[in-house]
């Protein structure tokens, strides 16, 4: 494997700063398109992170490429990731890209990466920076917006959803991709219940997606079956527009419930986190006074104190399902859409132990 070429790298070969290269390729901050052209045109030659970024056009194929080295329609060599927050952010959202990417590459397509601001979702429209006629299928990740997600699904173009807005509240026409989250939440927790934890608080808010608003079914499920009564109270629920990350607000959530309960199941990793930080403010630790779990696996899931309990998403294999799955539906558009579930495992750790 070659070695990673990284954003000082890119800087140094332009003369630039390392920020200016950092705001271009992830499309923050303002830089202009010229700047902008020159620094994303460097990052694919010098082959960084291997994609595209939207409005850039890569070098034209080289002659030896035959042409079932290029994809089947020759006007449209592009697959577009759109999403609210880049998935290379977080670290399964990481993972899931590059695989996909592997797949569609070695099909001869470019991936352009889309951030979709609060102007293309009011006014319901695509990016301006982008070629709709080149577009071959559209790849949607952290897309949660109802109305827009209805939008896309109006143009006719070939999608795939990673996790979608609430099956519930909207009609999607298109292929889904999810984790599996039933099943292993209600095992995680039963398992946690069968220890003697009976007191069990939902973090989160359950209505951000798809995925968040399953684990909570989970939740409610596995109490009920158990005859634990549903006691909302000892939750923390407040919608996605509140602050989770900020230590002090949430250690101000966990002051303010009722009873302390023996275990919090937090709908993802970072809520776990976070939760441990503010536990600490109100001289709570874990698994000491109360236990925490979480969803997803992340990496500082294993290194910090105590390591949590939590459940791990294949991520790499959900990439290389999720190309295929919008290979597929780009070449069969008239087949009937799938919701494909890919299986998750539990990971028991010190945060929960007694």
């Amino acid at each position: 494997m070659g070695k990673r070429v990284t954003l000082q790298e890119i800087a140094d070969t332009l003369g630039i700063s390392r920020n200016t290269v950092s705001r271009a390729l992830n499309n923050t901050g303002n830089v202009s398109a010229e700047t902008r052209n020159k620094i994303c045109q460097t990052a694919i030659s010098m082959g960084y992170k291997q994609f595209n970024m939207a409005g850039i056009v890569a070098p034209a194929p080289s002659s030896t490429n035959t042409v079932n080295d290029l994809p089947q329609a020759l006007d449209k060599t592009e697959i577009a990731l759109f999403t609210q927050a880049f998935p290379g952010n977080s670290h399964s959202g990481n993972k899931l890209l590059e695989a996909f990417q592997h797949k569609i590459d070695s099909l001869g397509y470019k991936l352009s990466i889309n951030i979709i601001r609060d102007y293309e979702i009011n006014n319901l429209c695509f990016p301006t920076n982008i070629n709709i006629d080149n577009i071959a299928g559209i790849l949607c990740m952290e897309m949660f917006s109802e109305r827009y997600c209805e939008f896309l699904c109006d143009t006719n173009i070939p999608l795939l959803f990673v996790d979608t807005p609430l099956s519930q509240r909207c009609t999607l026409s298109a292929d889904v991709l999810y984790m599996e989250n039933l099943s292993s939440v209600y095992h995680m927790l039963d398992t946690l219940i069968e220890q003697g934890n009976k007191r069990i608080s939902f973090v989160g808010d359950r209505y951000h997606c798809q995925s968040f608003y399953e684990r909570w079914q989970a939740y409610v499920s596995v109490l009920a079956d158990r005859n634990i009564p549903l006691d909302v109270s000892c939750s923390i629920l407040a919608d996605d527009s509140n602050p989770y990350g900020d230590t002090t607000w949430l250690s101000q959530q966990i002051a303010a419930l009722p009873y302390m309960p023996d275990l919090f199941f937090c709908a993802n990793d970072y809520l776990a986190m976070a939760m441990v930080k503010a536990l600490r403010v109100l001289g709570k630790k874990a698994p000491k006074d109360v236990r925490i779990c979480g969803f997803d696996d992340a990496p500082e899931s294993t290194l910090m104190e105590p390591s949590l309990t939590t459940i791990k998403i294949h991520s790499s294999s959900m990439g290389y399902i999720a190309a295929e799955l919008l290979l597929s539906r780009m070449s069969n558009p008239l087949v009937p859409y799938k919701r494909t579930y890919i299986e998750t495992d539990i990971m028991f750790r010190d945060s929960t132990k007694h």
